[in-house]
């Protein structure tokens, strides 16, 4: 079998509140309890699995590719939030998107400080 990966663990202060942000901004399935994890399944069958930690987040980088239409049902979900959002990992250029590589990108926070990204073409593709 080929490397893939499988799945990450994504640390919260509040696994409930921030398993829920991701499903409801992503229009992903509910969370499944597992263990101590709220597990959060993409389509294509990696999984963030969402852990409650007493201590500081170690906030971390989550990008996700998708199509057009999904990107606009997202977008529109980050907005009518009145989320902050970036065109760039810095947050240099903020209520922007990009159009890196002729697709279209955005950053934004999760209730953690997760940078979360959609983009609809792969790097360099």
């Amino acid at each position: 079998m080929a490397v893939q990966l499988n799945h990450t663990i994504v640390e919260a202060r509040d696994r409930e509140e921030t398993a829920n942000f991701l499903t409801d901004i992503l229009g992903l399935p509910a969370p499944v309890p597992y263990g101590p994890f709220l597990v959060v399944e993409a389509a294509n069958g990696v999984s963030l699995d969402v852990i409650g930690v007493d201590g500081p987040v170690h906030a971390q980088h989550y990008a996700f590719l998708v199509g057009d239409e999904e990107f606009d049902r997202i977008f529109e979900r980050i907005t009518s939030r009145s989320l902050p959002y970036w065109a760039d990992p810095f947050q240099r250029e903020p209520g922007r998107i990009n159009h890196n590589d002729g697709g279209r990108g955005v950053y934004w926070c999760d209730p953690n400080g997760h940078r979360l990204e959609i983009i609809t073409k792969p790097y360099g593709g």
